[in-house]
């Protein structure tokens, strides 16, 4: 395995991409989003963000699950990267808790387009190969009247 550090003069100069994990480099070059300390969590935000479907295909893993214990569902890859790259989510006061090579949390105040109430939610992670295989939120939903405790 090589060090993004060490060949990103050698991409910047020609070379199409190499292998970190299941996720090419060149494919994150091409959409702009290639950072050598950028995060899966990172990656994804961006991805989610930029609506970009092929970083999506990428970082989930074939075998991909995302469980939400709030509303008792389960979805697939395929699921998660229609809805994420539909723009139905807009998400604001993001932050990565937690990150390492297996695992990684995250929490961040989600807006839904379809007006459904507002959610707090805490993310946790599995990572295999590379990729994420396991999502599973908790979300508690906030009221058109919610205020921060210190703006009280």
């Amino acid at each position: 395995m090589h060090r993004p550090d060490v060949l990103w003069n050698e991409l910047a100069t020609g070379i199409e991409g190499f292998w970190l994990g299941q996720i090419r480099y060149e494919t994150m070059i091409r959409v702009g989003h290639l950072s050598d300390s950028m995060s899966k969590l990172e990656m994804m935000r961006e991805a989610f963000e930029n609506l970009d479907i092929e970083i999506m295909k990428q970082l989930f893993h074939d075998d991909y699950r995302f469980i939400s214990h709030a509303s008792g569902t389960e979805i697939t890859k395929s699921d998660m990267i229609g809805f994420a790259g539909s723009g139905g989510i807009k998400v604001e006061n993001y932050r990565i808790l937690f990150e390492n090579d297996d695992v990684g949390v995250e929490h961040s105040i989600v807006h839904f387009a379809n007006g459904s109430t507002s959610e707090a939610v805490l993310s946790f992670h599995r990572f295999k190969d590379g990729q994420v295989i396991l999502t599973e939120t908790g979300a508690t939903p906030l009221s058109e009247d919610y205020k921060v405790f210190a703006d009280s």
